[in-house]
């Protein structure tokens, strides 16, 4: 959870940054009268006839990369992962293989910046992170019997205008979401890539793991080009000193038995929007917790410190303060890069 964020900063600050490269026009993309660049122009193709994927490219909504169940009924994750999630809640995620500068896996495409090469026999993907992968379109299979790994073994093929992307072989390291939810070495992962203009693609991910989850979860993003700007060096490890001292539980910061009615957590519930980054928040009440979710899907649990006070997770701390009004219709979430701010989108019932 604390790339999340930390991603979402880098990306709302990144036009203050005086590191080369950020503010450049990609040169030999469709360009209006005016200079800007034409998102809607028709779609790039290859040689042989091909949709042309290669671009720097983000996912319009992030609501996945914080929960994969967003849409998932209450039992269809299997217990045994439910409880792996419940338990990474509270450690405030601190075991996250990002925390400790290791691969994001399956659904990192979800979350991060990407840029897609693409050439006849193999597609290149190379994430904001640092790290890459291949999807072989050569016609091989997959391995049979793979040798585990970190970002699996992808292998693609065309359906009309479609890039369809099978990939399997990972190793039960990674976590499928900033929220903590698990897989098992069985996961396999269909992607499916349309593009339908220059500056705009269709990304379907499908993720089926029977160990895990009681059915396949199936995930449609929209995902745009993203122009004149580059991405930066980033190097996890460089300097890595968090890691060690990343101790203790959420529940370890609630002083005594806090209890707090939900008739005074409703009082919270309902659409917030921070300002910088813009971001829209549905703070909502279940199970007598109050949950946090991008847009309304994926709630994630927050533990409750004090009638005002709340841990998001992954180590952030929330405090609900008054407006210019006495009116309790603003949160702060504070992170190591600064406070977010976000403000009741509409006033509170009475």
């Amino acid at each position: 959870m604390r790339h999340f964020f930390v991603a979402l900063l880098v990306v709302s600050a990144s036009a203050t940054l005086p590191a080369q490269w950020l503010k450049i026009k990609t040169p030999g993309i469709p360009r209006k009268t005016d200079g800007k660049p034409d998102l809607t122009a028709p779609a790039p193709r290859t040689a042989d006839g091909k949709p042309d994927l290669s671009g720097l490219w983000g996912t319009e909504d992030n609501t996945y990369a914080l929960d994969v169940t967003a849409d998932l009924n209450p039992g269809e994750v299997r217990p045994w992962a439910a409880e792996v999630h419940k338990r990474r809640l509270d450690s405030l995620d601190r075991d996250t293989p990002g925390t400790h500068c290791l691969p994001g896996g399956p659904t990192q495409i979800l979350g991060d910046q990407y840029r897609i090469i693409q050439s006849p026999n193999v597609i290149g993907i190379l994430y904001g992170t640092g790290a890459y992968r291949q999807i072989f379109t050569d016609g091989r299979e997959l391995p049979k019997d793979p040798n585990p790994t970190w970002w699996g073994y992808s292998v693609g093929h065309w359906d009309g205008d479609t890039l369809v992307v099978e990939s399997a072989g990972f190793n039960d390291r990674t976590w499928l979401d900033f929220a903590g939810h698990p897989h098992t070495e069985d996961l396999r992962v269909i992607e499916r890539f349309q593009r339908r203009d220059f500056g705009h693609m269709q990304l379907q991910l499908t993720l089926d793991d029977p160990k895990t989850f009681t059915k396949p979860i199936t995930l449609n993003l929209g995902v745009n080009y993203v122009p004149d700007t580059e991405m930066l060096e980033y190097v996890c490890n460089e300097n890595e000193r968090d890691s060690a001292h990343l101790v203790g539980n959420a529940s370890d910061e609630v002083k005594g038995d806090v209890k707090v009615s939900s008739e005074v957590l409703s009082r919270y519930a309902g659409d917030y929007q921070s300002q910088e980054p813009k971001m829209k928040a549905v703070i909502s009440v279940a199970g007598g917790q109050l949950t946090f979710s991008i847009g309304g899907k994926g709630a994630v649990p927050l533990t409750t410190l004090t009638e005002t006070s709340f841990y998001f997770p992954g180590g952030f701390p929330m405090d609900f303060v008054k407006d210019d009004k006495g009116a309790l219709s603003v949160f702060l979430l504070h992170t190591p890069c600064g406070d977010f701010k976000f403000a009741r989108a509409e006033p509170p019932k009475p």
